[in-house]
């Protein structure tokens, strides 16, 4: 029930309802790719975002270790993050829609989009297994609602 604050199904949701108060990683460039996935795993956290001077620079993913430091056999110690992060990477405002966000990510192809404030600081990080905390049902009659107003117009 604690997803229908307000009389709100989860899509229509603010971000910021969404993720709450939750803390999230953050790291340098500067971090190694190795002790990033150590923070990865102590936050049980399947990305961290990289940050200078409280600003949003990038994002470090479980897929970007994989695909760019483990499958090149790269030194994972010695890399620094800054090397294989996500550059300008897709946010959202915390005031955007859960349902718009989570299109965004589907459209775009990735699990993940920092929320970052007007200036540009990260102040929270949506997943896309957020949605899995939606109401399925609930979830699933809007989709099909917008997918039959798509096909009138």
């Amino acid at each position: 029930e604690h997803l229908r604050a307000k009389g709100k199904s989860m899509p229509n949701r603010r971000v910021s309802e969404v993720i709450g108060k939750r803390d999230f990683p953050c790291i340098t460039a500067t971090t190694s790719v190795r002790d990033a996935a150590i923070i990865m795993k102590e936050w049980h956290s399947s990305a961290v975002l990289v940050v200078e001077n409280k600003v949003l620079k990038g994002i470090c993913t479980e897929r970007d270790i994989v695909f760019r430091v483990v499958a090149l056999g790269s030194d994972a110690a010695q890399l620094p993050v800054g090397e294989i992060m996500t550059s300008n990477v897709r946010t959202v405002p915390p005031g955007m829609l859960f349902g718009h966000a989570l299109h965004l990510m589907y459209e775009g192809g990735f699990r993940h989009l920092p929320v970052v404030d007007a200036g540009g600081h990260p102040v929270g990080l949506l997943a896309a297994h957020d949605a899995l905390d939606c109401d399925g049902l609930q979830m699933e009659q809007e989709l099909v609602r917008r997918e039959e107003i798509t096909v009138i117009l």
